[in-house]
């Protein structure tokens, strides 16, 4: 049975950096949270600390009801009592066991009875796909293969919780895309709680149920996939998410519901907002005319870039230079004139001092 996650306060530091500064986390049975940010930004030091991995300097995590970490109380359970299910970026295969082996080793510990541990083992590979693999070596299969295994060595295991740190990034992209497809129906099937790290957005975006992006040991914004995309809660969670990126054009706002760009004007809800501010609009919200239409403004086309389900265009007008992007091939060739017009629903207003967003 699924179970909640609450983390309080946590920090973790090493010497004078905070890997983990101050976060709290309520994390819902049966939820698919996903821990996004670049390199360095405390996604693995925070699952570690939930994991029993690393010990915080400060915090609780409740896994259910129970406590399992207090820095004032000085509780920190171990791993194997916490009722968790791991698996890793490098596998974590014992190279001298054979795939059964692998999976039963962590039951035995536990005194299970043989029959069930076989049930066990059958079930997890099957679920896997990996039937009729029990004996072989984790070196007589591939990369996908082993990452298959430590997902069914996690299945028999039977863990409220399962924690995943980058388990996909050592595949191949073909690889990682049908794995993010098992990954997900895993969950649907298991119904477990599950924290998983990435700095993948694709794998964020299509996986999750809510997603925590972080940045140096902060959380910048903990909200739905559709929510983290279409209304960043700043500009970093702005610019780290979507591909092509998001174009942020510094403005100011002229006068009630009037942006304006320098080159040109937009009329939209400025939300009694004032100053300086900037304009997040995602390439794909912008729509492009190759000949003059009403309310749009007239750019070059500097690069065409097509790559087969769809094209990138980047337009330019003076020094100001915009990415659109749409669907299948284009006609559009460099240099061509071209009109964009953009549509005020789609736009996203930030302070440029903040950088947070200004209303959504």
């Amino acid at each position: 049975m699924a179970t909640t996650i609450t983390i309080k306060n946590l920090s973790k530091h090493f010497g004078k950096v905070a890997a983990v500064n101050t976060v709290s986390l309520d994390i819902e049975a049966g939820a698919f949270l996903t821990l996004l940010g670049p390199s360095g930004c405390g996604k693995t030091t925070l699952l570690r600390c939930v994991a029993g991995l690393e010990d915080p300097d400060g915090g609780e995590i409740y896994i259910g009801d129970k406590l399992v970490f207090s820095y004032d109380k000085g509780i920190s359970l171990p791993s194997g009592n916490r009722e968790l299910g791991l698996v890793f970026q490098n596998y974590a295969l014992w190279p001298h066991m054979k795939v059964e082996k692998n999976i039963t080793f962590a039951l035995e510990i536990q005194k299970m009875p043989k029959e069930e541990m076989q049930k066990r083992v059958k079930e997890s590979l099957a679920e896997m796909k990996m039937e009729g693999y029990e004996d072989r070596y984790p070196r007589e299969m591939s990369g996908g293969q082993q990452q298959r295994i430590a997902l069914a060595r996690m299945l028999a295991y039977r863990p409220k919780v399962f924690l995943m740190d980058e388990p996909l990034s050592n595949l191949d992209a073909r690889l990682r895309m049908d794995m993010r497809s098992e990954l997900k129906r895993l969950h649907h099937v298991s119904g477990a709680t599950t924290i998983y790290v990435t700095h993948d957005q694709v794998e964020a975006l299509t996986m999750s149920s809510r997603i925590a992006v972080m940045r140096e040991g902060v959380i910048q914004q903990l909200d739905t996939p559709d929510r983290v995309y279409h209304y960043p809660a700043n500009l970093f969670v702005a610019d780290f998410i979507g591909n092509p990126k998001v174009n942020l054009l510094e403005s100011v706002i002229s006068e009630k519901n009037c942006v304006d760009l320098g080159n040109f004007k937009l009329s939209m809800d400025t939300h009694n907002a004032t100053g300086k501010v900037v304009v997040g609009v995602r390439p794909e919200d912008i729509a492009i005319s190759e000949s003059p239409v009403a309310g749009a403004t007239e750019f070059r086309a500097y690069s065409v870039l097509p790559s087969g389900a769809d094209t990138t265009i980047v337009a330019r007008q003076q020094d100001l230079e915009i990415t659109v992007k749409v669907m299948g091939i284009s006609h559009i060739k460099m240099d061509d004139k071209i009109w964009l017009k953009f549509d005020p629903n789609t736009i996203n207003l930030y302070d440029q001092e903040s950088g947070n967003l200004i209303a959504c």
